[in-house]
């Protein structure tokens, strides 16, 4: 015990060479020598003018909102005091794929996950940390990833040098300073960050060397040389990879996927979790549900053979593009209102000191964003329309603005899970939605097997159809394998199993025109919620079960107050079997290839595929689901 109290002051005297008396003190309150004593090293080889702690006092998530300011990481709008701009330069407004790596031990491979030898990556980004914040302010958050009290909450330590970081950070997660200050023995994640050098327009300078290394056995993230928030908030995509890689030892599931409420008749709440890739619809799915519990991350584990979820966060980093008051109104709303707290990223900041994007009825004027200054017209240098707003423009903001929001997102005990939903970017082949048969069935054929067309979340080529199991592929520290193994061994446990739905809201006509209507997805939850709860029957398909016309009838005409024909009907629920024949080679082309694929997966996939095979011989290759009703 003397021997740890030395070491406590010995660590603390020499963090006071980096802070002032009122940090050193609040410092001196964490129970962890070995937080201190990494705080520390960080210190020393960062070199920071000034550490600033950030605790929940309002005074410091004011401080670091003004710093945000000050810095010129984020703007003043003439509209409100508390709506910011944020830009992150014209060459990082995405997650950087190619950059983003997994350390692992050399010689170890991780299909379809991008590795880095540890000990190059370590010394290669720990060079390029040194000395990064000279002259610059170091802040340190500490937050829960999960509410307060509950066993299943982790948490986590943000390191930066980027107050917008810090600011987003504060707006995203549950502070818990006190946490750390309360509890000697607490397992937590640490993130560390730096923009790297700045140009003169305040974005990071040295792109060519943006790193994003994850320790997974250490529980450390790198990130340097990067701005956008996907890249940078340690506890947003960062963490999720953490995340994972715990729950697949332990044997519970850290998702990709929002939590919402949905009602039935008489009130009743049915829960969903559910995961897109980004661009798909996962946001606009969680806003328009009865109840919202989480829009983007779950963590789902085993309660007394029920399948429970929390939230980790109490914030909101959405895709703000195509946002607009018809379809989107309850976010609409707060991005527009005056009390609100909101950083905008890269979306049109006018000359008039008004925010613009894609979906505001008025049109965009002169002004600056995530390229410069912009006028309407403006080309670059190649020739092409420069946008105003970046299709992957975001909005920063916390979910309890939300009206909808669920009380029960505090609750540490969390919410019962009754279906799972995968939903993804596909123009031909998936229904608009569709239960699987069983539990494993549905990890394995909506799960698994999930593809999505790219959207401008990441940086490449958008459009192009890509695979991307359990909306997670980006995320993933274990292969794909692995991961579905998981979801078998979990669904083991459990004595009451969640539903598990696919759904596609981008089915489209001959002529490319959508099929749907973005409002058209309320049906399909209350659908989900229905089924879940045993009171409407379904049409058995070789792929799964669609609803009865009769029931979506009813459903158009009570929710939305919509004519639903039956010859649209028929469209959007004809089975196209000839696309789930490719559909299933292209998954089993890339699973026959992953040493640690579970048996069990291929040998679904064959049932599917034979089920198909003789559903052609029967039908033919697009089935109408008229033929398919034995009613």
């Amino acid at each position: 015990m003397v021997v740890i109290v030395e070491e406590r002051v010995r660590v603390l005297e020499a963090l006071s060479h980096y802070t002032d008396k009122a940090n050193l003190e609040k410092l001196s309150r964490i129970r962890h020598v070995s937080l201190l004593k990494w705080l520390l090293d960080v210190a020393e080889l960062t070199k920071p003018s000034r550490i600033f702690i950030v605790t929940s006092s309002p005074s410091d998530v004011e401080y670091v909102r003004r710093r945000a300011l000050e810095n010129r990481e984020e703007i003043s709008t003439r509209y409100s005091v508390m709506h910011t701009v944020h830009f992150d330069g014209p060459r990082d407004l995405a997650r950087d794929r190619e950059n983003t790596k997994i350390l692992v031990k050399h010689g170890t491979k991780i299909p379809m996950v991008n590795t880095g030898n540890r000990e190059e990556c370590l010394k290669e980004v720990l060079e390029l940390f040194n000395g990064v914040m000279a002259s610059k302010e170091m802040y340190v958050g500490f937050y829960c990833f999960g509410p307060k009290g509950s066993p299943n909450t982790l948490y986590g330590v943000q390191v930066t040098d980027s107050a917008y970081v810090a600011h987003s950070s504060n707006i995203l997660y549950r502070i818990c300073y006190d946490v750390f200050t309360e509890r000697e023995h607490l397992e937590y994640m640490r993130f560390l960050h730096s923009v790297g050098e700045r140009d003169e327009n305040g974005w990071s300078k040295n792109i060519d060397k943006r790193r994003i290394y994850i320790d997974v056995e250490d529980q450390i993230t790198y990130s340097v040389n990067t701005q956008y928030a996907g890249n940078t908030v340690g506890l947003k995509k960062l963490s999720l990879r953490l995340c994972v890689y715990r729950g697949y030892k332990e044997g519970w599931l850290c998702e990709h996927m929002f939590i919402i409420g949905v009602k039935g008749p008489g009130d009743r709440i049915t829960y969903f979790t559910g995961a897109y890739p980004a661009g798909c619809g996962k946001t606009s799915t969680a806003l328009i549900a009865d109840t919202v519990v989480g829009d983007d991350l779950s963590i789902i584990w085993n309660s007394n053979g029920e399948a429970r979820t929390i939230n980790p966060e109490v914030g909101m980093f959405g895709i703000i593009d195509g946002v607009n008051p018809i379809d989107d109104p309850q976010i609409y709303e707060i991005l527009t209102r005056r009390d609100t707290e909101v950083i905008f990223s890269n979306i049109l900041l006018t000359e008039e000191g008004e925010v613009w994007w894609n979906g505001k009825p008025e049109e965009p004027r002169r002004g600056v964003n995530y390229a410069g200054k912009w006028y309407p017209g403006m080309h670059d240098e190649k020739g092409y329309l420069i946008p105003p707003s970046h299709p992957n423009a975001r909005f920063t903001t916390s979910i309890f603005y939300l009206e909808k929001f669920d009380p029960r997102i505090d609750d540490p005990s969390g919410v019962p899970v009754g279906g799972i939903i995968f939903g993804g970017r596909d123009p031909d082949t998936w229904v608009p939605v569709e239960e699987a048969f069983d539990w494993d069935h549905g990890v394995v054929t909506k799960g698994a097997s999930l593809e999505s067309e790219r959207t401008t979340a990441v940086l490449g080529q958008a459009g192009v159809r890509e695979f991307n199991p359990y909306a997670i592929l980006d995320f993933l520290p274990i292969s794909p394998g692995a991961y579905t193994e998981l979801h078998f061994r979990f669904g083991e446990s459990l004595t009451k199993k969640p539903r598990i739905f696919g759904v596609n809201y981008f089915l489209r006509d001959e002529s490319g025109k959508y099929l749907n209507e973005k409002r058209d997805k309320y049906v399909w939850l209350k659908w989900m919620e229905l089924r879940v709860n045993g009171d409407v029957e379904a049409i058995e398909t070789p792929t799964g079960y669609i609803p009865l016309y009769i029931d979506l009838e009813k459903l158009f005409a009570r929710e939305l107050g919509k004519e639903f024909r039956e010859e649209l009907y028929e469209k959007l629920f004809s089975i196209r079997v000839d696309k789930h024949l490719e559909k299933t080679e292209r998954i089993w082309n890339i699973y026959s290839r992953i040493l640690d694929t579970p048996k069990k997966l291929l040998d679904i996939l064959l049932w599917q595929k034979r089920r198909l095979e003789d559903a052609k011989w029967r039908y033919g290759p697009v089935i109408s689901p008229f033929k398919l009703d034995r009613r």
